[in-house]
């Protein structure tokens, strides 16, 4: 099936799922081989001696690896697949370009909880993005369960603004803090619950190579994995070609400086089908 006819299907409940609740699936994944595919430059990569790569604290395990698709040729590709480009257009409504590649690793019993937080706060008060016109397309590159760790969202809550911001002289320049437990915009685990009482809660599950998209305003956490399944998350984030942040300054492997609107490209290494 063409990729204009798998995104045109259900475009229209997709806008209108992720306008209100702020996240959404896409009834696609990529095939085993394509994750098998993406699992081992995973590995490669987090094996590697760079400041992309980042390590729970206190310890060596890997807790994150950053800005991939500038380095590696498949997560350069993953990028342009043509699927996710079209996803990520529809949502946003126009021309976009890659901000963010990360994938999160929770290892198994080791991979630590993410707090309460949004996304769109680092971007707005540290990198000066102007408005959340981005959207975070989520591939698992393992089935993710109840136990290792999975994505909490509160529904609706991307409509509501930011919470809980620092005042500014107690904000932070060191980008370690944006991508550790210990993060430097958080949304109170007490305000959290009250938008629960409110709104809700639902866990992001599926299985390896499932596509989920979420809003960069969002409340959203994850628990410790307490299982023996590690967790691994990849995150792309698109960002509207004219909302680029003017002059940022963290480091490249976190806010992409090349805002050139990705061309979708197929690459036969990376498949998708029907979930």
């Amino acid at each position: 099936m063409p990729v204009s006819t798998i995104v045109a299907t259900s475009s229209s409940d997709l806008k209108s799922a992720y306008d209100k609740d702020g996240h959404c699936s896409l009834p696609y994944r990529f095939t085993d081989g394509s994750v098998e595919l993406l699992r081992r430059r995973v590995a490669a990569i987090s094996a590697q001696t760079r400041p992309e790569v980042v390590h729970e604290k206190d310890s060596g395990v890997v807790r994150a690896i950053h800005g991939c698709h500038e380095f590696d040729d498949v997560c350069r590709a993953l990028v342009s697949h043509p699927v996710l480009v079209e996803l990520a257009r529809t949502l946003i409504g126009g021309p976009v370009y890659v901000y963010q590649f990360k994938v999160n690793l929770k290892q198994a019993r080791e991979g630590a909880a993410w707090p309460w937080h949004q996304d769109f706060a680092f971007w707005s008060q540290e990198d000066g993005m102007p408005r959340p016109d981005a959207v975070n397309i989520a591939v698992p590159l393992d089935d993710v369960h109840e136990d290792n760790g999975p994505l909490l969202v509160i529904p609706g809550s991307h409509d509501l603004g930011l919470f809980d911001l620092p005042v500014r002289s107690e904000r932070t320049s060191d980008w370690r803090q944006h991508v550790s437990d210990d993060l430097a915009y958080t949304v109170s685990a007490e305000r959290a619950e009250r938008m629960i009482e409110e709104r809700g809660k639902a866990l992001i599950l599926g299985g390896a190579g499932s596509l989920h998209a979420f809003h960069p305003s969002i409340v959203h956490s994850s628990s410790n994995n307490r299982s023996a399944d590690r967790r691994a998350l990849l995150l792309i984030t698109y960002n509207a070609v004219d909302n680029a942040p003017a002059d940022p300054t963290r480091p490249p492997f976190l806010v992409g400086r090349d805002t050139t609107p990705v061309v979708a490209r197929g690459d036969e290494r990376l498949v998708v089908e029907p979930a």
